[in-house]
């Protein structure tokens, strides 16, 4: 994910979406992958923002405000893009999204379709994800957003769930492609019963739901064999690989 980041500015007007103020500061991407154990291979790449002198996610939320909230939305996002496509990353691309920052999703993602095709990436490659523990101000308007870029052919992904409250409740209105389960349920799931219970309780819902489940934080090679005994496909974590500076992540290992 790109950070926590609670988002208490109110919104701007639509207009914020492409001009706003300017950033102040340059922003590059670090990519970690998701791992596929059922073909052996790199399913996706998370973009991850970056200082471009290689400081991190926590260096450049420290710069966000009210006035280049909407700015660094549509940066991070193009950013992504771009270096994924100079990197000729051939799979698909998780891009995190701030959904206050969304004033009205058809217009705001524009800056995101027009680098889709300057760059060649396609669309249907691009995973948008929202974190469980962003504050959301309004649920109805993430919906809105949701549910629009699926229309544009984008995946969709809920981070961190089980990290916050407002998951489980966006499940009963509208079903992401993924659930990326928080790393905090994750770790040391193989000597916690409380967390192999929640965890397999989750799996049960995304699987009837049909969301496919994927498993962040992995540190450990215990954690790794819980998880993927109890059926899990995807993983992402440091035991598989740590996000690269401006390249992309190599998954290395007998998985």
């Amino acid at each position: 994910m790109l950070a926590e980041f609670p988002s208490p500015f109110q919104p701007l007007g639509c207009k914020a979406c492409i001009d706003g103020k300017p950033l102040g500061f340059d922003i590059t991407m670090a990519f970690q992958p998701i791992w596929d154990i059922e073909k052996k291979e790199i399913f996706s790449q998370e973009a991850l923002v970056r200082g471009t002198e290689g400081q991190g996610a926590g260096w450049v939320f420290e710069r966000i405000n009210a006035e280049n909230l909407y700015k660094f939305d549509q940066a991070c996002r193009v950013k992504a893009i771009e270096t994924a496509s100079k990197l000729k990353l051939a799979c698909n691309l998780n891009i995190n999204f701030l959904p206050n920052a969304v004033y009205k999703p058809d217009t705001c993602i524009r800056a995101t379709l027009e680098a889709s095709e300057q760059f060649n990436f396609p669309v249907n490659q691009i995973i948008f994800e929202v974190t469980e523990t962003e504050k959301v101000r309004d649920e109805a308007h993430l919906l809105s957003i949701f549910n629009s870029y699926k229309k544009q052919g984008f995946m969709t992904a809920i981070d961190d769930f089980g990290a916050g409250y407002s998951g489980l409740k966006l499940l009963t209105r509208f079903v992401p492609d993924f659930i990326k389960i928080d790393m905090d349920i994750i770790r040391d799931i193989h000597s916690s019963q409380q967390k192999f219970f929640v965890t397999e309780s989750i799996i049960t819902m995304a699987n009837k739901l049909g969301a496919r489940v994927i498993a962040e934080g992995i540190e450990s090679k215990e954690e790794y064999s819980t998880l993927r005994d109890m059926g899990i496909r995807y993983y992402q974590g440091y035991y598989f690989a740590k996000p690269a500076f401006e390249a992309l992540g190599v998954v290395s290992g007998d998985f």
